[in-house]
């Protein structure tokens, strides 16, 4: 099975240091809905993991968050793309759960999900806590610059063999090629 595993804000979408709390506040970013719909096309199944500590912290209530994702969904939609799986931590780093990346709850519910081992999945982050959460369940992590991304690079420290990319775009590039 051909999975990819997509962080949601930076990789997909602009993403805010104060949190996308609403879908008027969801914009795309350049290019991401055409590559989930590249991925698609050539088969790829796409799962979504995000953290949403903003459920957490009362800045917007879970409705409001499925409707953000109703509206990424209908983007990729009409862009040709799927995203098959939406997987999210609610809670706040504080609350020391296991789904909050870094630690890889959210990827190993889409392992069992999918039925699958992880080892060698490319999985798409803009954050260190993306590529250490994918790294923690063999996935091959890659880093896009967009959102967080040029932080993450410029603070170093990244795990080894991440493979670093502009965007999504040159990310699903990649992908697509290797495979």
């Amino acid at each position: 099975m051909k999975l990819i595993i997509l962080d949601r804000d930076g990789v997909i979408n602009f993403d805010s240091d104060q949190f996308i709390k609403s879908p008027e506040e969801w914009k795309p970013i350049p290019g991401s809905l055409e590559a989930i719909a590249r991925l698609t096309r050539e088969g790829w199944h796409v799962a979504v993991a995000t953290n949403q500590s903003g459920l957490a912290r009362g800045l917007f209530e879970i409705a409001t968050l499925n409707a953000i994702h109703a509206k990424m969904h209908k983007a990729v939609a009409a862009a040709g793309g799927r995203i098959e799986a939406v997987f999210y931590c609610p809670h706040s780093s504080e609350m020391h759960c296991a789904c909050r990346k870094p630690r890889a709850g959210m990827l190993h519910e889409i392992a069992a999900r999918y039925g699958c081992d992880l080892r060698g999945v490319p999985s798409v982050g803009d954050s260190l806590r993306d590529l250490q959460a994918a790294v923690s369940v063999g996935a091959r992590p890659l880093l896009v610059k967009t959102g967080k991304g040029e932080r993450t690079l410029a603070a170093g420290g990244l795990p080894q063999d991440t493979l670093v990319f502009d965007d999504l775009a040159a990310a699903a590039e990649h992908v697509l090629a290797a495979a």
